[in-house]
């Protein structure tokens, strides 16, 4: 015989020659020949030492015990004292009753959602995470999401998570912002044969999440071709000196023409111009030489015109001159006035008649 004490929150199993007997609880106990016992504390998970169903078998036994079952598409959140412990899988798991406060949350992994009854603070818990797919869309974005390859919903800006489990889910995400697309360094042909090289942008806008991402592959891509294409067909049908011309009016035109296009790609194109109009070396030159022709033309007629008018004021003035001698002799003292101005000195002869020689100096003989 041997005595065996059971202190306060432990539990013996009492075995035989290797074969479960019974359950002691607290206590002073006597153990037979050829038997042991494995002693258990209360607060925590119950490892057995042998075949689960043996032990059952013990309805003593199996009133102390809480045993869960997971099965393979579930998962069980144990939680002890009304705080998360750990997460099951599935298997069949026991705990002890009575000492600790066991609570236990089945959760179907069928459905990737996650119940709004478990704690979004758990999320980060490193028992918990490694069961959860976290995506995360800015602010400035949507998503669609794609389960086992098919669309599901849109998403708008915000954190989502989902539980982990056999199914695949993917999100596509869009900028919602106001977007710029450069179309540049394109070589085109005028209608007059002349290559420029053009450098155009365009700015626009995603407006239909589900049209760009799943209806399309790479609208992007395919708004730069379009607007490329369009392009192209309007600088052909124009002459060089119309380009230069009308830059303006060819931006207009391409976004009205490439609209159409744009909305089948889930995308509006907002505004769009052409940034430079580039013309290769040899070109450049001949349009210098142009412009100088036409500005020197531009100055002869210039000239003419000034001396036309010059002309036609001297011409008035004698005319008036001729009518009226009096303006005749004023001019001439004008004429006096500025040629005494640039006289330095006179020299005068002493033959006593010094105003007299003045007046001849100055006096115009008609």
């Amino acid at each position: 015989m041997k005595r065996v004490r059971i202190h306060a929150g432990k539990v013996g199993l009492v075995f035989k020659n290797g074969n479960y007997k019974c359950v002691i609880t607290q206590g002073l106990h006597w153990l037979k020949f050829n038997e042991h016992v494995i002693v258990y504390s209360l607060d925590l998970a119950f490892n057995t030492p042998t075949a689960l169903e043996i032990l059952l078998k013990d309805q003593t036994l199996a009133d102390m015990l809480h045993v869960i079952n997971v099965e393979d598409n579930q998962m069980v959140l144990v939680y002890s004292n009304n705080n998360f412990k750990n997460v099951l899988t599935a298997g069949r798991h026991t705990f002890w009753r009575d000492l600790v406060s066991y609570r236990f949350i089945t959760v179907d992994l069928s459905d990737i959602t996650i119940p709004e009854t478990i704690n979004k603070a758990l999320y980060t818990n490193n028992a918990l995470r490694l069961h959860i797919r976290t995506f995360e869309v800015a602010a400035h974005e949507k998503a669609v999401l794609i389960i086992d390859d098919t669309f599901d919903k849109i998403l708008d800006h915000g954190t989502y998570h989902y539980w982990r489990n056999n199914q695949t889910i993917k999100i596509a995400k869009a900028d919602l912002r106001q977007l710029q697309l450069e179309v540049g360094g394109q070589e085109l042909l005028t209608k007059d044969k002349a290559t420029v090289r053009i450098n155009f942008y365009a700015q626009y806008k995603v407006t239909d999440i589900e049209t760009a991402l799943l209806r399309n592959k790479d609208y992007e891509k395919q708004l730069y071709t379009n607007l490329q294409l369009v392009l192209r067909s309007f600088i052909g049908a124009y002459t060089l000196d119309e380009l230069l011309d009308q830059k303006d009016n060819i931006a207009k035109a391409v976004v009205e023409d490439v609209q159409t296009q744009a909305q089948k790609l889930g995308v509006t194109v907002l505004h769009a111009g052409l940034r430079d109009v580039i013309l290769p070396g040899d070109m450049k030159e001949i349009m210098n030489q142009v412009l100088i022709a036409q500005k020197k033309a531009q100055a002869n007629v210039v000239t003419r015109r000034e001396e036309t008018a010059s002309t036609r004021s001297l011409l008035n003035t004698a005319k008036l001159m001729e009518d009226n001698s009096m303006l005749f002799k004023l001019k001439e003292m004008e004429y006096v006035e500025k040629i005494a101005d640039k006289i330095g000195e006179i020299t005068v002869a002493g033959n006593g008649n010094v105003i007299e020689q003045l007046k001849d100096i100055f006096s115009v003989n008609k």
